[in-house]
């Protein structure tokens, strides 16, 4: 069952990069990196654990190595700041990167996929982050459903 579990995540994770690969683009980048900040923002708040978990998740995710690694965490540290400034605003900020993907429906998807994957790579994918990556759907006018939230 174990080998079974390692194989589908490894499998999925190399999809993902794929997929990723196919929109190497600047504002993919934007939205991309605005919904890893906004389901890091999930409770509230992005302390440093976090921030650490998830700038230590790009720099080793297969799905993310199409970037340029200091361009991914300047705008993922951007991104937290406008948080900590503010909640509202940095939520208002990330949705606003993450809506310009609204008309490209195969990296809309892509993007809540990845996001999904964020709020779980610890192992607890919890409501505040299901919700999240549910608010991110309705921006992308997805359904939820679709993706399992």
């Amino acid at each position: 069952m174990l080998d079974w579990l390692k194989t589908n995540v490894a499998a999925t994770r190399e999809k993902l990069a794929t997929e990723v690969g196919k929109f190497r683009n600047r504002e993919f980048m934007e939205g991309l990196v605005a919904g890893c900040a906004l389901v890091s923002a999930a409770d509230g708040k992005i302390d440093s654990a976090e921030k650490q978990r998830m700038t230590g998740f790009i720099q080793n995710s297969a799905e993310l190595k199409v970037f340029d690694l200091r361009d991914v965490i300047k705008s993922f540290n951007a991104y937290c700041e406008k948080f900590e400034f503010d909640a509202e605003i940095g939520k208002a900020e990330a949705l606003k990167a993450i809506g310009k993907l609204r008309t490209k429906p195969d990296a809309a998807r892509l993007l809540v996929r990845v996001c999904r994957a964020i709020g779980s790579a610890d192992g607890d994918f919890d409501e505040s982050e299901r919700a999240v990556c549910r608010t991110i759907c309705t921006e992308l006018d997805l359904n939820p459903a679709d993706f399992e939230l």
